[in-house]
């Protein structure tokens, strides 16, 4: 590190950032083979161009999940509503079937579509960039779309969750 950089804790570069609200996503592929399903909720999914049509997230290098997501070459996010709180605590657990409490369809990449979600969009790994701690995961979309009933998404804010008020 050049000497005039500064050293940043991160405990405080996290507290003030999470005054920043983040939209929440949970990122689902297909199992390997007979293996079921894998998925991840991530507070970092964005859109990152339209032509050609990108989306991104950010994983944690910890991440036991993101391998598997990898290896798959595929991932759908769902961008969770403001009703599903407890679906994003559950994919943010480790050591669980976190699919046994919820209703999902494959969607073209063969990634869970999550039931009730605000919306969905499928895609392959374009690209995965080393960025710190961190995976830049950049997805190539094949297909995205709303359900039919449209939902507030949930927002992470200051350490809870919470939805958006409507203007």
């Amino acid at each position: 590190m050049p000497a005039d950089d500064p050293t940043i804790d991160g405990l405080r570069m996290r507290e003030v950032l999470g005054h920043y609200p983040t939209g929440v996503a949970i990122v689902t592929a297909p199992g390997a083979g007979d293996d079921p399903p894998v998925g991840m909720a991530v507070g970092s999914f964005t859109s990152v161009s339209l032509d050609p049509p990108l989306v991104g997230f950010f994983v944690d290098h910890r991440s036991s999940t993101w391998p598997l997501i990898e290896a798959a070459g595929r991932f759908c996010a769902n961008v969770v509503g403001d009703h599903q709180e407890d679906l994003c605590r559950l994919f943010a657990m480790k050591g669980i079937d976190r699919f046994a409490s919820c209703g999902w369809q494959p969607g073209l990449s063969g990634a869970p579509r999550l039931d009730d979600a605000v919306a969905w969009i499928d895609c392959r790994v374009d690209q995965v960039v080393p960025t710190g701690d961190h995976w830049l995961v950049l997805g190539r979309v094949l297909e995205l779309d709303l359900p039919a009933e449209h939902r507030s998404p949930l927002v992470f804010h200051r350490g809870g969750y919470g939805g958006v008020a409507r203007l």
